[in-house]
């Protein structure tokens, strides 16, 4: 999940004056916008003896007319208030020059054909290719954008058969979760009869004749409310080529398990299937197998009883290579032998050190080993022993991707990017060790002009926390840079430097970027990521509080020039953090947030959620909740920082109803002048496979409401042309 995004902030010099501004100051800001009617419900729910109200339930239909009369009223108050904005046409001008530049995918190689896929700058989805040869002429294999006018149709995933003959492919729908596989012959490149749907968070995995696939599904929905209702019993199936959905192969189901999820994977030797099933979103998995080589065997217990994390690397015969953090919360790597499998006969491979591993390949009869010293990727490679061979050498402080290959492979490609550095590709040789730039990208602007510093802070429990900050070399220490605090903090997802031409844009502008790698996340291992889930979430918002203050209190810049941003569980973040502390911030910007922490569980995949945040159905954990859900913080007369809400109409990872109901709630509670404006967004969803057009006008929208709300014609000079200049 989750998304990287943006934020808003506006405020005066008197809105930190005081820990709440008044009504009477926030208004002399000046008129607020008028806002659509939103009717109020008497709906109240009982939560363990305490009442709750929810006057906003009926916006949870999106399908009815009222709620769509909504939505179209409040996209037009802002599209109005968007375009008052003198700065928001350079911007996206300035947009579109980043952007268009050819960017490319980490290359694999299966059945002696290399695959990868390129955008060659401003298309709407990147393009599948393959070669024969490194030196082979790219040939055009799938072209997504030829799937809908609009772009709207994204290419999920990708699984070529053993033989390199055959590409199975799974295709999005703005933005939906569900997917749909569908089968391309690798050398006509037509489309089989194949068409699998109802498929989600599933992977696809070949078995080793490329006869056939395992994938994941559900039961058919109902189409009314498929993109709402709650996603339960998931199976495993075996589709055979050429063959209809109906006449695939269930593997495994567990009946009994309705929250169970099940991923198939089959061993690159093609002798076994290993089922990983999961039951929420914590890495806590138990593993199942099945012996492929014979025809009527059964599905087997491996390893795990959902108390750790057990990630499969490769397998030597009957000994599979896991990394674990069992008894070790930064992870290591294990050799457990198949005919002896119970943990008093593990080996430890490679013993936990103090930097997070995040996971492994087998590539050479090598392991390949990537680990998180601080945010930052270091790559390992040891012997199958577990001996060292070498640290590669990466060109500076970033993140690393890739390492798809396989154990008797001599080269392999890898991804490297940082806040200043475009994504670029790198072969690794395997037996030399040696790295060659394979494909970089071209833009106009000098990385030299751009530094990024790693500032740790204390949180208000005394805890060390890190964040990155990235801005023009030179930074001013005066209170006045207007600044971008980004946060996740969530699911054990570390946050870890990458480019972005928004960013970049953001920084042109004469703003600071700031990136905080919060408790919740994966960056220090398991006990980092349990510090702030469940009673311990407040935790989170506390570190990017603390985050915020050292900001201020260090002069990179002040609350009326601060703004903050997050998605999905970062936009959570946001909406907690600006109802918990609104003196602190100028702007805020949710995107696609988890508003209403009291029925996320209720719709498509919340309910795995509990994991991480915990259930109002838990007496304890409802009292954390409540404390914190921004929908039921919204305190009526205070002056909130200036808002731009984000989701979409097809997001069926967080319901807009998350959003709809926090935005209706917060412009009722405004005091004063600061907007609270929503902008829902069609034909896309939680953020994976939007088009490039669609995330231009997005960011354009958000760094133009942010010019706004920073005032930062103020302390950028001539911001508008500065934009919209520099060379192609």
């Amino acid at each position: 999940m989750p998304m990287k995004r943006l934020t808003l902030v506006a405020a005066l010099a008197a809105v930190f004056a005081a820990p709440l501004a008044d009504a009477q100051t926030c208004a002399a800001n000046g008129r607020p916008p008028s806002y659509p009617v939103a009717r109020k419900v008497d709906q109240t729910d009982n939560y363990h003896g305490t009442v709750v109200a929810d006057p906003y339930r009926w916006l949870e239909d999106a399908n009815s007319a009222d709620t769509k009369a909504w939505v179209d009223a409040e996209n037009k108050v802002t599209q109005a208030y968007l375009a008052q904005i003198p700065q928001r046409e350079a911007i996206r001008q300035r947009l579109t020059q980043l952007w268009n530049y050819e960017r490319y995918g980490v290359p694999f190689k299966e059945g002696g054909r290399y695959f990868f896929t390129r955008n060659d700058g401003l298309q709407n989805q990147a393009v599948l290719y393959t070669m024969t040869s490194l030196s082979d002429t790219p040939r055009l294999l799938l072209d997504p954008n030829t799937l809908a006018a609009d772009g709207t149709v994204a290419l999920a995933s990708t699984a070529v058969s053993p033989d390199g003959k055959l590409l199975a492919y799974s295709t999005a729908a703005s933005g939906s979760d569900w997917n749909e596989i569908l089968v391309r012959d690798i050398e006509t490149g037509k489309d089989l009869s194949d068409h699998l749907k109802w498929v989600k968070f599933s992977s696809t995995s070949w078995t080793h004749d490329g006869k056939g696939f395992f994938y994941s599904r559900y039961d058919a929905p109902e189409e009314a409310t498929k993109l709402a209702d709650v996603n339960y019993f998931q199976k495993l199936y075996y589709h055979k080529v050429g063959t209809s959905q109906d006449a695939d192969v269930l593997v495994y189901d567990r009946p009994d398990q309705k929250e169970w999820q099940l991923a198939g994977h089959t061993t690159d030797d093609g002798r076994y299937l290993l089922i990983t099933a999961s039951r929420d979103t914590s890495p806590k998995y138990k593993v199942f197998y099945k012996d492929l080589s014979k025809p009527d065997s059964k599905v087997l217990p491996l390893v795990g009883e959902f108390d750790a994390a057990y990630d499969f690397i490769d397998n030597v015969g009957d000994t599979f290579y896991f990394s674990t953090d069992k008894a070790a919360p930064r992870r290591r790597v294990v050799a457990i032998d198949l005919r002896k499998p119970q943990e008093a006969n593990w080996k430890t491979v490679v013993a936990e050190t103090a930097q997070t591993l995040q996971g492994g390949r087998m590539i050479g009869n090598q392991l390949v080993l990537e680990y998180l010293a601080d945010a930052r990727s270091v790559v390992k490679v040891t012997d199958l022993k577990g001996k060292p061979v070498r640290e590669i050498a990466l060109p500076g402080i970033g993140s690393v991707s890739g390492f798809d290959a396989k154990r008797n492979d001599n080269e392999t490609f890898f991804a490297f990017t940082s806040f200043t550095t475009p994504t670029t590709i790198y072969r690794l040789d395997m037996k030399s060790g040696q790295s060659t730039v394979f494909r970089q990208p071209k833009m106009l602007f000098n990385p030299a002009d751009y530094e990024t510093r790693q500032q740790f802070f204390t949180s208000r429990d005394g805890t060390k926390v890190p964040m990155f900050i990235v801005s023009k070399k030179g930074l001013k220490l005066d209170g006045n840079n207007p600044t971008l605090l980004y946060g996740y903090g969530g699911f054990n997802i570390s946050l870890t430097p990458g480019f972005s031409p928004a960013y970049l844009a953001w920084m042109e502008m004469g703003g600071v970027f700031v990136e905080a790698n919060l408790r919740g996340g994966g960056e220090y291992g398991q006990r980092w990521h349990e510090a702030g889930t469940k009673l311990g979430k407040q935790n989170v918002f506390d570190d990017f509080i603390g985050a915020a203050e050292w900001l201020v209190n260090n002069k990179v810049t002040s609350p009326a020039k601060l703004a903050i941003n997050g998605g999905s569980n970062g936009g959570l973040l946001v909406g907690a953090a600006m109802t918990q502390r609104p003196d602190l911030f100028a702007a805020a910007i949710p995107q696609v947030g988890v508003m209403d922490m009291l029925r996320f569980h209720k719709f498509t995949i919340g309910w795995a959620w509990t994991s991480d945040y915990g259930s109002s159905d838990n007496a304890d954990e409802f009292k954390a909740l409540v404390k914190y859900s921004p929908l039921h913080n919204l305190k009526p007369g205070t002056c909130y920082p200036a808002t731009l809400i984000t989701t979409a109409d097809h997001d069926d990872r967080v319901v807009p109803a998350h959003s709809f109901k926090f935005a209706a709630t917060a412009q009722a509670a405004q005091a004063g002048s600061n907007p609270v404006l929503i902008r829902i967004d069609t034909k896309a969803g939680h953020g994976a496979g939007k088009p490039t057009s669609k995330r231009i006008e997005e960011v354009a929208d958000i760094w133009g409401f942010l010019s706004k709300s920073l005032k930062m014609s103020d302390t950028v000079t001539g911001n508008a042309p500065s934009v919209a200049g520099g060379a192609e």
